[in-house]
């Protein structure tokens, strides 16, 4: 949904509704008629209803005779009510479970002061209002346990419907898509020629589900193309959490901010501005080889990269109140996007890709911001291993998945956690190239000299006995052990 809906917007489509021959599943008149609990009632039933009727959104409309559909105006002022002393929009909204987006629109036609709600369609799971399930049977507001059938639909629904193909702004026209959608990064990062005409560019945007032809001739601006594309993500109400957010911190707690910047643009036309402001914030070393002096990133960029497409690509776009974010502390980058993770975070190295966001990690491959190979995390694990800096530690929260990458640290400073976490993921590393963990390939790893080989012997014991790796042949002399992976 847009934050704007412009006058005429509004008066047409409530001169479109007035004109439907009744009521529908996904629309209600009232004339004076406002009791919170009732409007609660009605913004389940109806977000439901119109998830079932494959609707972007339901509308309630107050001021308009629901018999006749004459405008006879209405006293009621959302925005001045209350319940208790809790305005009265944000005492709905906290008892609607899931979050939903709705807005209240005051307009006036044809001289009568009327009030707008516009829902958007439940998605995921069934609206519920003070724990309570709600759907509309022709123009009635019934629970939603007295009809089985509706239910069962409505999940089928829900199953069938991935993030991407939802509605971000209806009723869009040709001019209003070019205005909010950056059309000329889409050609510029598919290396394909601008078309000549407005029609050439808008149907390819259709082919590519970035679009789609509504009811009224004009266009839904679906939620991969706004995701992807928006010119600023702030111009789509519902889109607005799931930009990226970058905090930097003085030390290494979260007490004092020194920067946030959220993104601005889509993912796919703000990637590379947004990682050139990370790497911008991160700090750098300066290192002299034969006699020149050079600067040298204390993360490896190319790591960076792929943890932040990862965190974009892979994120539950159906949590609400949260979005991706990088964190950067004064020793440590962390990387959270909001979903469980999809497989198990000790196989992320060789597990097959496993995606949430299927249109989403397509087209962005396409462009060739990520992969779907599932080599990203491969290439983070070798990366660290090359700067040789403390291995990656990915952490699944309740609600979160967490990647956070350390500064540099001599090894004589990491703890046991850490050397075991090395010493695991670059057997992991070893074992999807077809090869094998030995003294000799953890030295050079951890960057330790051969005479040292007792201690790093010590490291693989250690994970030896934490049960994350195991000999390949248990029978191998010592001087030729090698080491796979628990899972191999």
């Amino acid at each position: 949904m847009t934050t704007y809906r412009s006058v005429e917007y509004l008066t047409g489509l409530v001169r479109e509704l007035c004109k439907l021959p009744s009521e529908t599943e996904w629309l209600e008149f009232k004339k004076n008629q406002a009791k919170p609990e009732e409007i609660g009632e009605y913004l389940s039933a109806l977000a439901n209803s119109a998830a079932l009727c494959g609707k972007a959104f339901a509308y309630l409309v107050w001021g308009v005779d629901n018999e006749t559909h004459d405008l006879v105006g209405t006293n009621f002022t959302p925005h001045s009510a209350k319940v208790g002393n809790e305005e009265l929009e944000n005492w709905l909204l906290r008892l609607l479970s899931p979050k939903i987006a709705f807005r209240f629109y005051p307009v006036e036609v044809d001289g009568q002061s009327l009030v707008l709600l516009e829902i958007g369609r439940a998605f995921r799971h069934p609206v519920q209002f003070q724990n309570q399930e709600f759907i509309r049977i022709g123009s009635y507001k019934k629970k939603l346990k007295e009809f089985s059938e509706k239910e069962r639909e409505l999940w089928r629904i829900f199953d069938q419907t991935p993030f991407e193909s939802m509605i971000a702004a209806s009723d869009q026209t040709s001019d209003d898509v070019l205005r909010l959608l950056d059309y000329p990064a889409y050609f510029e990062l598919l290396e394909r020629p601008l078309p000549d005409a407005k029609t050439g560019i808008m149907e390819a945007l259709k082919l590519d589900e970035l679009i789609r032809p509504c009811e009224t001739g004009n266009w839904d601006i679906t939620n991969l193309g706004a995701i992807l594309f928006a010119k600023r993500l702030d111009d789509f109400r519902s889109l607005r959490r799931k930009a990226m957010r970058v905090i930097q911190y003085r030390g290494n707690s979260r007490v004092e901010t020194i920067k946030e910047q959220p993104g601005v643009k889509g993912y796919a036309n703000g990637f590379e501005g947004m990682i050139g402001y990370v790497n911008g914030l991160l700090p750098s070393n300066e290192v002299i080889e034969q006699a020149l002096r050079k600067t040298v990133p204390m993360y490896p960029e190319l790591a960076v990269r792929e943890l932040v497409a990862n965190a974009l690509i892979h994120q539950d776009f159906f949590a609400t109140g949260t979005g991706p974010m990088v964190e950067i502390f004064d020793g440590r980058i962390e990387i959270t996007n909001p979903g469980n993770p999809l497989v198990d975070t000790q196989r992320f190295v060789d597990t097959p890709p496993k995606s949430r966001n299927e249109a989403l990690a397509s087209l962005l491959r396409r462009i060739g911001i990520c992969e779907e190979r599932g080599s990203g995390w491969d290439k983070v694990v070798f990366q660290t291993e090359l700067y040789q800096l403390p291995a990656p530690l990915p952490e699944a929260g309740e609600e979160h998945t967490r990647v956070v990458m350390f500064a540099p640290r001599p090894l004589s400073k990491m703890d046991k956690a850490d050397r075991i976490r090395a010493v695991y993921l670059h057997a992991c590393l070893k074992w999807v190239m077809r090869d094998y963990l030995t003294n000799a390939s953890l030295r050079e790893r951890f960057g330790v000299e051969e005479k040292n080989k007792a201690a790093v012997s010590r490291y693989i014991r250690e994970a030896l006995e934490a049960g994350m790796i195991r000999p390949f042949d248990e029978d191998a002399a010592r001087k030729l052990m090698k080491y796979v992976p628990y899972w191999a």
